[in-house]
Formats: C-alpha cells, sequence, structure tokens
C-alpha cells in the first residue's frame, strides 16, 4: 500500500498512562518514541508487543527497542526509537525507567482492504456495506439472485449475519453450532460447505467487486446447543458458579409464578392470565411480596446461623484463647465471611475478630456467657443487615418484574404477547431447566445434585447502563438476583474464565469457529462487543488475523463513554464502530453526526509527513439503519428514506445500509422471527411483483446514485467536511477536495414527518454558494407512482410498490428542475458566489452541486500550488505552471534565502513590537496571543480553525497584506516565505555544533537569531573605519554610509529598542553562547571591539547608551568583557588576531569629550592592558551628571565609584553600602518603606565571580605573553610619587594563594567570624564587604567562578559546596539567589508591590531568593567539570542531573510563546509577570551547558 512516507512522533511524559485513548496509524508509517520533558535525562526502556521483522504476533511477547541518537552526542534530547508499522491490529507499547512502568498505551493500524481480480486497494472511506440476514437468503444456489441488489445498487460490501446453524428461536444470533454451515441454506439433495460459501465469496470479490464480512458471537451459544449439553462447565451452573444459587432460586420460583396464573390459580386475587392494566401489575408485586419472598427466603444464603456460632467462640473462651493481633491488624471490626458454598445459613464469622471484639471481664462462667450474650447480639445486628439487603435486591427485583411485564404486554411500542402461559411465560426464564415439570420444592432439591445442577445455566442478554468490563454473571454483581438482566431467553452465557487453562474446550472451540469465520471473509462484526470479555475478543482476533493479517473488525458499542469505547477500540484493534443515523432525533443531529464521524472540517491546515501523533476517534461505520433499529418508515416517513441516506453517503467514513431499507419494506425485518426470502434481482419485473425488485423498486436507483458519489468522494481525497444546517428540515453537507479546490455540496430536505399529514413551507431559503457550480451532480426525489397497494408478502420481504424515485445525474444547472435560477454575486473583494434559488426541494429532495473555484481564482491556486511543491510533495496535484514567473520564484527559496544573513533572519522571523516600531510598523496583534508563529504551531496539528487567528484569516486578507507589506518594507524580502526553510538556512550559517546539534539545541541557538538585530537606529558606537569585513548601508534620511553591525538585545520586550538595549553586563555574559558556541565570529567581534572603545576609567559601561549615554557604573562588565576576548581567542580559529585589531576610543581618556570614529585608534591589546593598569593603580571617581536626572533612586554617596585591587591577596574589590555594581544591582524605590537609596544587594568588597574572571584572565594573559602573543607581562603603577610595577604571573600566584583561605567556610573552629557563619562547606559570596555578614551568604555566585578559574578550588570542597547549592539553591529552571534559610529570603518579586516592608517594597527583594535562570549555566558546568575528575559513577550520575534540569528548560521553551528562557522565575519555578520573556544570557548559559556536555 504505497503512499508518501509517514512519520508519527509519540512523546513519552512520566506517568502518562493512554489506555483509553485513541492513536490510529495506517500501514506504511512509521512510528517514533521520543521522550518529553518528565523523561530527559533518565533511562527509559519502551516496550512493545509489535513484532520484530520476520516474528510472529504474540500478545504477551514483548520486546525492548532500541533508541537511536542522531547526533550522537552527550546531549541525547533527540534520541527516538521506531517502529515501521506494516502489519494491521493492535499493539500495545509501555515505557519505564528502573523497573517500573512509567506509562504506556496502544497503538491500532488500520487493515488494507484489496478488492477485484487486479486486488485495488478499497479505503476504509469507500466502504458502502449493506447488512443481509442470512437465513432469508435461501438456498447458497438462489444467493448471487439476491445480493445481486447490493451490487445494483452501488454497495461493494456485504454484511451477513452469522451463517451457522441456527438454535430453536431462530434467531440470527443464537447459534447452536458455531462449527457447522447453517442445513437451510442447502436444498433437498444437495449439501454445501464452508468451501462453496468461500468460493462464492471470493466470486463476488473478483466479479462483483464486493467484500463479504460475517458476525462472530463469543458471549452466548443456543441454548438447545448439543455441544453445551456435553460440557455443562462452558456455562455459568450452580457447580461452578455457586454464587447464583439464590438468583436460581428466585428463577424458579418466578416461574411457578408463571404456572400458577396461566392456571388461573390467581385469578380470584385480581390476576388473570391476560395482564390489560396497572392494578393486574400492582397483584403480581402482591404475589411476589406476599407468597415468593417469604416462601423461598434468600435472605437465609447471606445469614449465620447464631448458636453453633456462639457455641464454637463460648468453647474458644472456656479454653483461654487470645485473639492473634497480627491476623487482625488491630481492626476489631466483626464481618460476615459470605459461604463459598452459598449454603443456606453456612455463613460464618472470623472468631479471631470476635475474640479481640468481645473481651470477658474474667474467666468465670458468667463472664464467660456474657461475652457470648454480646456477641449473639451482634450477629443478630449482622443477621438483620444482610437480610435488609437481601429486602432491597427484591424492592429491585419487583420493580424490574413490573418494569418487563408493562413493556411486553401493556406498552403499546411492546409485543403485546397476550395471555400469561408456559410458552409465553410470565418472565423470561434466567436458567436453562432442562427437566420435567415438578414443584418449587423439588426442584429446589436438584440444587444440591451436582450431576443434575450442572446444566442450571444461566441465559445471557444486557444490562441497562452497566458498566461494560464489569462481567455480570461473575462474583460480586447481583444483576440476576435483582432481575436487572434482559434477558435472552434462547441463549446461554458463556464462561470462559481468566485463559484457556480455565476451559479448554470452549476457548478451543470458539477459536476454529473465529478461524472458520477468518478464512472465508475479510472481516468481522463482533456481536454483542461491549459485553465480549476484552480478553476472550483479544485472542479469538489475534486467531484470526494470524489467518488474515488485514482483518477487517467493525463493532458496535453501547457503552456510552467515548473513552469506554476507546478501551475496546484500542485493545481489539477495531477498524469501525458502527454509528446509527437513527438516533437522530432530527435534521439537525442527523447533520452533527456526519461532521463527527470523519474527515477534516473544510480549510483544515495541510499536515507535514513528519508530524505530532494525536488522538483520534474512532473510524465509523454510519448505517441509515441498522437490523436492529425500529423500521424508519414507521417512526419518519416514507419520503425521509432518501434525503437521510443522503445526508448519511456524504460522511466521510464508511457508510452502510440494512437490506429492506431502499425497497421501502414498511417494517422492521426481525432478526427472530422473519423466515421469508429477499427478492431477488431482474430488471424486466414489473412493479407488483412481491419476489423481484428492480432500479425502479423504492430508492434503489437514489441509492446507487448516492453510493457512487460516496466512493467517489472518498477515492479523490474530498475529505473535509461542512455541515450547515439551512433549516429546520434541510441540511447542506459539503465535501471539499483540498487539492483540486473542488467541492460537492449536497443540500437534502429530510422528511422526518409524513408531508401528506405535515405541513411543510414552501418557502425554501436560498443558498449561497461561493465558487462557479460545474453541474448537478444529482436531482432526486422519492414520487408516488402507480400501483397496488402494498400487501405482506407471505414468501418474499416486499417493499412498497407505490413508491419510486425520480433521478437526473450530471445535468446543467439550467436543466434542474429543483433550481429556479442561480444568480453570480460576490461578497468581499475576491469571493466569487452564486446564489441558488430553490424551486421544487420539495421533501424527500435531494440534490448536489460539484463547485469549483472560479476560472481565474483556480489558474492562481495552480500557480500558487506549483510554487508550494518545493516545501511539499502534496501539493503536486492541482499545480498549474506559471509561464509569466518572475525570475525571483525560479530559484528555490533555499536558494534566495541562502543569501540572507543571520541579522536578515532577525527581521524575518524574531522581531517583537518594540522593534518593528522604531522600523515605523508593530507586531501584527492576534487576540489573546503574542507570537505568531507559536500560534500556528499550536493550531496546525489540531486544526483549530475556531481559533480566533484563523477567524481573522475568514474575515478579511489583512493577515497575508501584513506579511506580505513588512516583507516588502524589508527590501528584498518581498517573497512568499515559509519558516522551515528560513530554520534551515539560519542554521547552516551556524557552527557545526549547531548544525548537528539536536533539536533542543537548536532551539537555544534561535536566541542568537532572536536578540542579535541591527536595528533602524545604531545600537552601537561606530568601529574604526580601519577595521576590515565592517557591515555597512546607506542611511534612508540622510543617504550617507553608515555601519550597521549587529547588536544584541539584553531582553525581549523590555530590553528590544533604544538605548535600553544593550547592555555590557548582559552583552558579555551572554556572548559566548550566543555568539561563539553558535558560530558568528565576526559579529562577536564586532561587539567586543565597539564595547572596548567606549571604554572610560579603566571600566567597560553597563548601560551603553550609544556610548554617548554610557554609564561606568558596574565593576564586573569590564571582566566578562575580558573573559569574552578569551574565549573568542580560544574558541574562534586564529581568534587571537583580534587582540591586534584597531579599536576606535571614543573617550581615550577619563575626561575627553566624545570622539568620532578613527579619531584616536590603539590595538585591543592595548585597551586590555589599560584595564588591568587602572585596577591595579586603582579607579576612584564620581559618575559624570550625578543626580536625579540619570538615576532617581540613588542617594548621593552612590554615584562614587570605586574599583581596586588588593596588593596583598591580589582580588579585586570595590563599591560602597550605597551602590551596587555587579550583577545583583536592585536599588531600592520606596519611600514609604524606607528602602529608596539603599542596594539590597551591594557585594562590596571582593564579589567572588570577579575574582573567578580576574583570575581567568590572568591565567591567559601569562600564557598570551609567553606564546609571543601579548606584548605586557606587568602592570604599572604609581604610589606616592614612585612607579611600581607587578607581574601579571605575581598577581596570578597571590590569588591562588589567598582564594581558598580567604572564600571557603570551612569547619576550623578559628573561623574568624564564627558568629556571622550560617552554613559551613561553601564559598563565601564575597570577601571585605562593608556589612560582614553578607560575606557569609549563600548565593549561586561562587559557582561562576569554579567555571572560569576552576583551579582555585580544590576537588573536595568544591563538590560538596555545590551540593550543598544543589540542595539549597536549584530550583525548576534557575537558582534561588539567597539561601532560604537566611532570615531576608523572598522568592516572590513583585515591582509593583508598595507596602511598608523594607525587604520587599518595589521589588526590594528582586536578588534575595526569585529564581535567575543564567546562573543554573554555571551551577550545571562547574558540576559537569568537577565531577570528572570525580570517577566515571559520579559524572554519569551529574550528567543525569544536568539532562533533567535542562529538560524543564526544554518543555519551557517548547511551551513559550516567545520561543525563549525567562529573565527570573519566582520560587519553585512559578511565572513571574514581572520579568522578560525572553533573556539573552538565559538561553546563552543554557545552550553553554550543552556544549560542554
Amino acid at each position: 500500500f504505497e503512499h508518501e512516507w509517514q512519520i508519527r512522533v509519540m512523546v513519552l511524559n512520566d506517568m502518562e498512562k493512554l489506555d483509553r485513548t485513541l492513536f490510529r496509524l495506517e500501514q506504511g508509517f512509521e512510528l517514533q518514541f521520543r521522550l518529553g520533558p518528565t523523561l530527559q535525562g533518565k533511562h527509559v526502556h519502551v516496550h512493545t508487543n509489535y513484532p520484530a521483522e520476520g516474528e510472529r504476533f504474540e500478545r504477551h511477547k514483548f520486546r525492548v527497542l532500541d533508541w537511536i541518537n542522531p547526533t550522537g552526542r552527550e546531549d541525547d534530547s533527540d534520541k527516538f526509537c521506531t517502529l515501521d508499522l506494516k502489519i494491521s491490529g493492535s499493539y500495545q507499547y509501555y515505557f519505564g525507567h528502573g523497573s517500573g512502568k512509567s506509562g504506556g498505551g496502544y497503538i491500532v493500524v488500520d487493515p488494507v482492504l484489496r478488492v477485484g481480480e487486479d486486488n485495488h486497494v478499497l479505503p476504509l472511506d469507500c466502504i458502502s456495506i449493506q447488512t443481509y440476514l442470512s437465513k432469508c437468503l435461501g438456498p447458497l444456489d438462489e444467493w448471487l439472485d439476491r445480493l445481486r441488489v447490493a451490487k445494483e445498487a452501488g454497495y461493494n460490501m456485504i454484511h451477513f449475519t452469522p451463517l451457522q446453524t441456527l438454535g430453536e428461536s431462530r434467531s440470527c444470533y443464537s447459534l447452536a453450532d458455531q462449527l457447522e454451515l447453517n442445513p437451510d441454506f442447502s436444498p433437498p439433495g444437495q449439501t454445501y460447505t464452508w468451501t462453496d460459501v468461500g468460493n462464492l465469496v471470493e466470486k463476488m470479490k473478483n466479479e462483483w467487486n464486493m467484500l463479504c464480512i460475517t458476525d462472530v458471537v463469543y458471549n452466548h451459544t443456543a441454548a438447545n446447543s448439543k455441544w453445551i449439553k456435553k460440557h455443562p462447565e462452558c456455562g455459568y451452573s450452580l457447580v461452578n458458579s455457586l454464587h447464583l444459587k439464590p438468583a436460581w432460586v428466585l428463577d424458579r420460583a418466578l416461574w411457578h409464578v408463571t404456572c400458577a396464573i396461566a392456571d388461573g390459580k390467581y385469578k380470584d386475587r385480581g390476576l388473570p392470565a391476560l395482564i390489560q392494566n396497572h392494578e393486574h401489575l400492582h397483584a403480581i408485586r402482591g404475589v411476589l411480596w406476599q407468597d415468593v419472598f417469604p416462601k423461598i427466603k434468600l435472605w437465609e444464603f447471606f445469614q449465620v446461623k447464631l448458636e453453633p456460632m456462639v457455641e464454637q467462640f463460648r468453647t474458644l473462651l472456656q479454653s483461654g484463647a487470645k485473639s492473634d493481633r497480627s491476623k487482625t491488624e488491630g481492626k476489631q471490626q466483626l464481618k460476615i465471611i459470605q459461604d463459598p458454598q452459598f449454603r443456606r445459613f453456612g455463613n460464618t464469622v472470623d472468631m479471631n475478630s470476635a475474640l479481640e471484639t468481645f473481651v470477658p471481664h474474667g474467666s468465670s462462667p458468667g463472664a464467660i456467657e456474657d461475652c457470648c450474650n454480646w456477641l449473639r447480639r451482634r450477629l443478630e445486628e449482622l443477621n438483620g443487615e444482610q437480610y435488609h439487603e437481601i429486602k432491597h435486591h427484591q424492592e429491585q427485583a419487583t420493580n424490574c418484574i413490573a418494569d418487563t411485564v408493562s413493556y411486553e404486554r401493556l406498552a403499546d411500542h411492546g409485543p403485546k404477547l397476550g395471555p400469561v402461559t408456559r410458552k409465553h411465560p410470565l418472565l423470561t426464564r434466567y436458567f436453562t431447566f432442562p427437566f420435567e415439570e415438578a414443584t418449587l420444592e423439588q426442584d429446589l432439591e436438584l440444587m444440591n445434585q451436582p450431576e443434575k445442577s450442572c446444566h442450571f445455566l444461566a441465559h445471557n442478554g444486557w444490562v441497562m447502563g452497566d458498566d461494560p468490563l464489569r462481567n455480570f454473571a461473575e462474583p460480586g454483581s447481583n444483576v440476576y438476583i435483582r432481575r436487572e438482566l434482559i434477558c435472552w431467553g434462547d441463549s446461554i452465557k458463556l464462561r470462559y474464565g481468566n485463559g484457556p487453562e480455565d476451559c479448554p474446550y470452549l476457548w478451543a472451540h470458539m477459536q476454529k469457529y473465529t478461524e472458520i469465520t477468518a478464512k472465508h471473509c475479510v472481516g468481522v462484526r463482533l456481536d454483542n462487543c461491549h459485553s465480549t470479555p476484552l480478553h476472550v475478543a483479544e485472542f479469538m482476533l489475534d486467531a484470526a488475523r494470524t489467518l488474515r493479517p488485514d482483518l477487517y473488525v467493525v463493532a458496535e458499542l453501547f457503552t456510552g463513554s467515548e473513552e469506554l469505547d476507546n478501551v475496546f477500540v484500542t485493545r481489539l484493534g477495531i477498524s469501525s464502530l458502527i454509528r446509527e443515523a437513527m438516533s437522530a432525533g432530527d435534521s439537525h443531529e442527523e447533520g452533527r453526526l456526519v461532521y463527527r464521524y470523519g474527515g477534516e472540517p473544510v480549510g483544515a491546515f495541510l499536515q507535514p509527513s513528519l508530524r505530532p501523533l494525536v488522538p483520534s476517534i474512532a473510524h465509523a461505520m454510519f448505517l441509515d439503519v441498522t437490523h436492529d433499529n425500529e423500521c424508519p418508515l414507521q417512526i419518519r416517513s416514507v419520503y425521509d428514506s432518501l434525503p437521510s441516506s443522503a445526508v448519511v453517503s456524504m460522511a466521510c467514513c464508511a457508510t452502510g445500509s440494512t437490506r429492506g431499507y431502499d425497497e421501502l419494506v414498511p417494517h422492521q425485518i426481525s432478526v427472530v422471527s422473519e423466515e421469508r426470502f429477499y427478492c431477488k434481482w431482474n430488471p424486466q419485473s414489473k412493479p407488483s411483483s412481491p419476489a423481484e425488485v428492480t432500479l425502479q423498486s423504492g430508492i434503489i436507483a437514489g441509492k446507487l446514485a448516492l453510493n457512487r458519489l460516496h466512493q467517489e468522494l472518498a477515492s479523490k481525497g474530498f475529505n473535509q467536511v461542512f455541515v450547515d444546517q439551512v433549516d429546520e428540515d434541510i441540511v447542506a453537507v459539503t465535501r471539499h477536495c483540498p487539492s483540486t479546490h473542488q467541492s460537492v455540496v449536497a443540500v437534502c430536505r429530510t422528511a422526518f414527518k409524513n408531508p401528506k399529514h405535515h405541513r411543510y413551507t414552501d418557502e425554501v431559503p436560498p443558498m449561497c454558494i461561493p465558487g462557479k457550480i460545474e453541474e448537478v451532480v444529482l436531482e432526486v426525489r422519492t414520487i408516488e407512482r402507480q400501483a397496488d397497494s402494498y400487501k405482506k408478502d407471505e414468501r418474499s420481504i416486499n417493499g412498497m410498490p407505490g413508491y419510486t424515485v425520480e433521478i437526473k445525474e450530471h445535468i446543467q444547472l439550467k436543466d434542474s428542475k429543483v433550481v429556479r435560477q442561480a444568480g453570480v454575486t460576490s461578497r468581499g473583494r475576491n469571493e466569487y458566489v452564486q446564489e441558488i434559488v430553490f424551486e421544487q426541494l420539495t421533501p424527500g429532495s435531494v440534490i448536489a452541486f460539484r463547485v469549483s473555484l472560479d476560472p481565474k481564482s483556480q489558474e492562481l491556486v495552480g500557480v500558487l500550488r506549483h510554487h508550494l511543491i518545493q516545501f511539499n510533495p502534496l501539493y503536486k496535484a492541482g499545480s498549474l505552471p506559471d509561464p509569466n514567473t518572475p525570475d525571483i520564484l525560479k530559484s528555490p527559496l533555499t536558494q534566495i534565502m541562502s543569501k540572507m544573513t543571520l541579522a536578515d533572519m532577525n527581521i524575518l522571523m524574531f522581531r517583537c513590537d518594540a522593534e518593528e516600531k522604531e522600523d515605523g510598523g508593530g507586531c501584527y496583534n492576534i487576540p489573546n496571543k503574542t507570537c505568531l508563529l507559536s500560534v500556528m504551531a499550536d493550531i496546525r496539528p489540531k486544526n483549530d480553525l475556531g481559533h480566533p487567528f484563523c477567524d481573522n484569516l475568514r474575515q478579511g486578507d489583512w493577515m497575508i497584506d501584513y506579511v506580505s507589506n513588512r516583507l516588502i518594507s524589508c527590501g528584498d524580502l518581498s517573497l512568499m516565505w515559509a519558516y522551515t526553510t528560513a530554520l534551515d538556512v539560519t542554521f547552516k550559517q551556524m557552527s557545526s555544533f549547531v548544525q548537528n546539534g539536536s533539536s533542543f539545541v537548536k532551539l537555544l541557538a534561535l536566541g542568537s537569531v532572536q536578540m542579535c538585530a541591527v536595528g533602524h537606529f545604531p545600537a552601537l558606537p561606530p568601529l574604526s573605519p580601519a577595521l576590515s569585513d565592517v557591515p555597512y548601508r546607506v542611511n534612508e534620511i540622510t543617504k550617507q554610509k553608515e555601519q550597521c553591525c549587529v547588536s544584541m538585545a539584553a531582553g525581549l520586550p523590555h530590553f528590544s529598542a533604544g538605548i535600553f538595549r544593550c547592555w555590557g553586563r548582559d552583552s558579555f555574559i551572554a556572548l559566548r553562547g550566543l555568539m561563539l558556541v553558535t558560530g558568528r565570529h565576526m559579529e562577536a567581534r564586532n561587539i567586543i571591539l565597539t564595547f572596548a572603545g567606549t571604554m572610560r576609567h579603566g571600566l567597560i559601561p553597563n548601560l551603553l547608551g550609544e556610548g554617548v549615554g554610557a554609564r561606568f557604573n558596574c565593576r564586573d562588565a569590564v571582566w566578562w568583557w575580558l573573559q569574552c576576548i578569551q574565549d573568542y581567542c580560544t574558541m574562534v580559529p586564529n581568534g587571537t588576531d583580534i587582540l591586534q585589531c584597531p579599536v576606535t576610543r571614543m573617550y581615550p581618556t577619563d575626561d575627553s569629550k566624545p570622539l568620532t570614529a578613527g579619531t584616536v585608534d590603539q590595538l585591543l591589546n592595548e585597551v586590555i592592558h589599560e584595564a588591568m593598569e587602572r585596577h591595579m593603580q586603582g579607579i576612584e571617581f564620581r559618575e559624570r551628571n550625578a543626580g536625579p536626572q540619570i538615576d532617581n533612586n540613588m542617594r548621593d554617596e552612590g554615584f562614587n565609584i570605586v574599583a581596586k585591587v588588593n596588593p596583598d591577596t591580589g582580588f579585586v574589590y570595590g563599591g560602597n553600602r550605597f551602590n551596587c555594581g555587579t550583577w545583583m544591582d536592585k536599588m531600592g524605590e520606596s519611600e514609604r518603606a524606607r528602602n529608596k537609596g539603599i542596594p539590597a544587594t551591594p557585594r562590596d568588597g571582593s564579589a567572588v565571580e570577579i575574582v573567578g574572571l580576574c583570575k581567568s584572565t590572568l591565567r591567559w594573559l601569562v600564557a598570551l605573553h609567553k606564546l609571543g602573543l601579548f606584548p605586557y607581562n606587568s602592570v604599572a603603577i604609581h604610589k606616592d610619587g614612585k612607579q611600581l610595577s607587578m607581574s601579571y604571573d605575581e598577581w596570578d600566584r597571590k590569588i591562588q594563594q589567598n582564594f581558598e583561605k580567604m572564600f571557603y567556610v570551612s569547619n576550623d573552629p578559628n573561623e574568624k567570624h564564627p558568629e556571622l557563619v550560617h552554613k559551613r562547606g561553601i564559598y563565601k559570596d564575597s570577601y571585605g564587604a562593608s556589612s560582614p555578614w553578607c560575606d557569609y551568604q549563600l548565593r549561586p555566585n561562587f559557582p561562576i567562578a569554579m567555571v572560569v578559574a576552576p583551579e582555585l578550588f580544590t576537588v573536595e570542597h568544591a563538590w560538596e559546596a555545590l551540593n550543598i547549592s544543589e540542595e539549597k539553591l536549584l530550583g525548576p529552571l534557575g537558582m534561588k539567589t539567597l539561601d532560604p534559610d537566611d532570615m531576608v529570603y523572598c522568592g516572590v518579586y513583585d515591582n509593583s508591590l508598595e507596602n511598608d516592608n523594607y525587604n520587599l517594597a518595589r521589588g526590594f527583594n528582586y536578588h534575595q531568593g526569585p529564581e535567575w535562570l543564567w546562573p543554573i549555566g554555571y551551577f550545571l558546568r562547574a558540576k559537569i567539570y568537577f565531577a570528572k575528575k570525580l570517577g566515571k559513577d559520579t559524572y554519569d550520575e551529574t550528567v543525569y542531573l544536568v539532562k533533567n534540569v535542562l529538560s524543564r528548560h526544554y518543555v519551557h521553551m517548547e511551551r513559550s510563546s516567545w520561543k525563549g528562557l525567562p529573565e527570573l522565575t519566582n520560587e519553585n519555578g512559578q511565572y513571574c509577570p514581572f520579568s522578560c520573556e525572553t533573556q539573552a544570557w538565559s538561553l546563552a548559559a543554557v545552550l553553554e551547558v550543552l556544549h560542554d556536555l
């Protein structure tokens, strides 16, 4: 079965049990299992019973699937295991990590049906099936004459009721012998066999292109089956199901009531044999309560005999027995234990519980007697409870009996059985009784004679509203004693047990039956499926599929729940579920069923061949009538048969009917009592002939046209459905083909009420049909004709001869009798609409139009599809070459896009509203949504056409115009675009790490495109004109050349445009991950050199402000800048060349005015050395323009900037308690709470990460100098009028020698400030803070130093400190910024909060608990580094942790409409509304972890 290669992806999530979810797949599909975020990093094993290539399917044999890791790297987040689905059926999968199961479910693979001599495929949606009662077909040699009616009416599948020998009742579903062909099929002197049936079925398949299915009945066998008499263990008897004894006693008593009523014995009590009114029903109730229940005393089967129990208890007490508490587990409740033999008063109680409950006060006889009396009273209470429970059962039984009698003898819609006789008893017997009639007392004696009671077998039936997964004949069910079973008195319920070992004969017998059926028919209908034990049906269908792998399985379920339906569909591999149009009470509901049971909505999205596996509803077999339904002609009207059939035929699923419906047989053809034969086909027959039919009989001609149309629509891809309720009687069903953009619209005027007796309006609303009507496919109506009135024939099942159909097919609109006129109108600028005015759409009429787009639109769509073929080959159908194709469109989009830079890709894919507004535009507004592509990603797999976005598309072309106009304004981007193509081109411009990386890596790498852009106004100061490879553009206003370097936004949407876009600290924390790891080396170089040009006072600005508005108020940005230069030199080929690049100095001296580019140039080497030398010399200045004009919250002292180096330790230190020079830079803003102008986290002194970054830089500079790549080996300083110097090597050694002893909080009793130590085994957050207790706070900063300068740490101390951080600081997405044990910890950030709380007001706790994301990257990288030092086991455990943590970032990105990672979360990963939705350093830090892996 060939089609485009399709892949479906099932994402596994921990503890996700999908046993009741249906996943349907086709043969030839590939199914991939991938790990969801909750399983990332875990050692997951996936098991399935889908057989390996060449092996046989065994339901209980599971195999483990091998993982495929496409990247071959430690980051295996993209790994998957796969199944190539080549065999139909139901298959189970489950998965787990460790020993248990963590989830699982089923997949159902559809069969492929083939028909005709050429064995062509019959798609399931093409099926048109007709049901035949096999016993009404007559002798086998006459079958073809009767079955030909189905062929001539356009059906392509026959459903036979069971073909086996029938039981005494002659019900089609009560089989006397499951292995024997019904002897009625063999005329006198002839014996037909299963082979003859097989030959006939094969002939129909090859010559008529018709397939055959038949029923399998597993629940019951006929009461007169000979084999059940030999093997009574196959049913529920009083030998193997002793719990049924009380119900059997009641059943026998009711039989004797039947006999007494029939014999007139209750006549004097107002209960005659002919029950005619409710007084008679009341008399029945009186007989039950006065005669039956008191006589049979059912409660005795559930009670204990008091005195023996009390005597046994007395004996135990006298012997000094004590209770064994280990057996009662301290539970003192005394309960009756049911006698497994179900003898009267056979129940007992647990004596151990009795001994624990009733303890004598002493050992004297009096004390013991008191205790026995307590027990006696308790037993009397328990017996009383049992009595009342049985009384409740008897009340329910009485109600059920009254309801049954009322239906069978009084109700107008019931069978009205007439007088009570032994042939037509008061109630159907629940059990067989194959013995002579005797008294009730004599009958009850047989109960204890196993050789006879084994033949008292329970009948089958159904229970209203029962749980279909429960077997109502098993222990625990009270259905039989409560008389809740609607009983089939001709059928014995079969007892399979739990497996073949419980009843070997029955399992073997039914397996042979199944194999006979599967050998001769392509499919089976599971009769009474909802009450067939699932494990039995599984076993039998497995046997059938062994013989016929592509077995078509049909079932009818009455569970009342789609979820319960799915249990049967998934476990049994049901191909189609029967759905009944007769369940609809009106045309509106009938139309709703068409929409519900198949097809996609019109306008559905074209799906890619690789896509997520989404739940399905069961494939439907939608029947206008089933053989169990009441006759539609009796409850609707003869005129409704045709339009309701048309509504059903337009459904995008299997459809069908039952023989007799098309011939207008005016009564139900009973599966039990009907013994006449179907009519034969004879095209020359007269309407009055009762034994033959022609095309003019009933609605057969109309059904032929409808079946042809149904099959054409399914085979030609009309798989989209729209249903329009035009008015209360008219339903219009549209089937649309998305590849040709052609539709067929069927307008059906139903006639649920007979037009002869019901006034239908003559006013039919006009219809507007979009597009051009090519033809009227058919117009057909039911009409009366001259014929004899209907008379029920004695030998043939005949229909009403006085009706036929008037039909025209494939005519032009002008020749229609139904349509009066069709005007062309227009709604909107491009919509072509034809308005239809009906003239003779009478009740019972159907008209179907074939509709195309208007010629111009059709041509444009064809051209558009031609251009879209490069994205999906499915667009080939319906495509047209364009002779006027513009040159640009002659090249594949991939080739066009390959000329675009990553900055262009930013414009194309990732701009937020502020960036768009800078260009004079703005983002397209979708209600409640932020990101267009994220919205589409959600809508497409679910075909959520009700989404506001889809509604916006339906209302107008604004969205398409917006995209087009926006791209035109961007220059060469004025062409249609495809997101996936853009992604492919994007990744090709990135590093091999990204190109060969996992989906997670690629998703993070897109953060580089998201954050790095060229704005409308330059965000960066210009580079030196002497620098090569600098991008330029022409300014639209000045028409002058200007540099257009990529800048990096700190975060979106808050820091995306204007002076707040670029920040030194943020840029250089993120630069390694977003630019170097992704391979954007040239752009990284330009950012490094741009910031170098803005150096002043030896510092890099925090807020860049395009250079001229820079603020030099942070101590750490310069060290992150230096770290990035080091990373550039290390990671980029020939990276050290950057050291010789010219830097144009905007501020060559501290007091310079901003200079233009090229005025003063220096090599980057020199600028680096200047930064180091200025720190050693000591930086101390006051910010320019200090005051509220640059910072409204800062106190005056805070504008004083200090950054120096301690000559003894080598540590960089600085700051004061009124400013915050590191990344934890929250300044108090609340006057009310008195924290305004106070930094929450000043971190003055030596911040641990700055010391680490400084050490990293020194180590690198020393190495560079040795290689001759850096000309300086020392810094010179002026102190007290003297020039001093310190070598880089010495500085490096000082930090190395002092770090551990100054920063590590050990268990040393001589600790300088023991009163400040809150946790030992950690590294201080700072050294020498003005508030000494701040040094000792546990924060997530020391792992940064571990990553950049791991040589500072001893492995054991580092590992201990990291473990403490993991325990205390690690959150779902980020790291807590403060130890939760700290007294000022608060994990919820609310910048709008204004109250009196010093620690919280106006977000004062920004870095006092909320969980920031970027530090988690350094924490995980530090863990990886030191784990490697501790051996393989520790490393493997760490990798597991890392993957597990990162999986949470993966899921956040997948679900985020911004496709990014936030700046921070509140405690425990809760969403923080004040955070940027996506932050550069958050993305970078996680990407760096994956790079380290």
